[in-house]
């Protein structure tokens, strides 16, 4: 694989930026596991090699087995997550896949009916944040040092 540019190196304020925001994201008061759940979520639509890879240990250590990382694939078929989870799943694969249908008010109503305002921003604000990491570590061909 031909090696593209490093965007930490070239563009050290946007990455400081970013991680503002991956700080933010990190200090809400959502529980970790949804968090990884988000992350490795829209990861997976997006085909994140990187990003997968980063955060299933992570997520393994918030105590996710590994039956419902594999679940995650098919979660709208599972039983082995919670209302909470389905609706910030269904929101989140929402908000990857934006261009299809947005994010329609069936999804937005239930997460607010479920997590409330302020717990449903948070969320959205991970969504957006593992979509963007998503992004500059597709585009660039990010690799874990072996």
């Amino acid at each position: 694989m031909q090696k593209r540019i490093d965007i930490s190196g070239l563009q050290t304020k946007a990455i400081e930026a970013m991680m503002g925001l991956e700080n933010y994201v990190s200090g809400s008061e959502l529980p970790t596991s949804l968090k990884e759940l988000i992350k490795l979520r829209a990861s997976m639509i997006n085909n994140c090699a990187y990003c997968i890879q980063m955060h299933t240990p992570v997520a393994q250590k918030t105590g996710i087995d590994v039956q419902r990382l594999m679940a995650l694939a098919a979660w709208q078929e599972s039983p082995l997550f919670s209302d909470v989870e389905c609706a910030v799943l269904a929101m989140t694969d929402e908000m990857t896949l934006i261009a299809d249908q947005g994010l329609p008010e069936a999804t937005y109503k239930r997460c607010i009916e479920l997590l409330g305002e302020t717990a449903t921003a948070q969320c959205m604000m991970q969504i957006v944040t593992i979509n963007a990491w998503n992004r500059i570590a597709i585009s660039t061909k990010m690799e874990h040092a072996s």
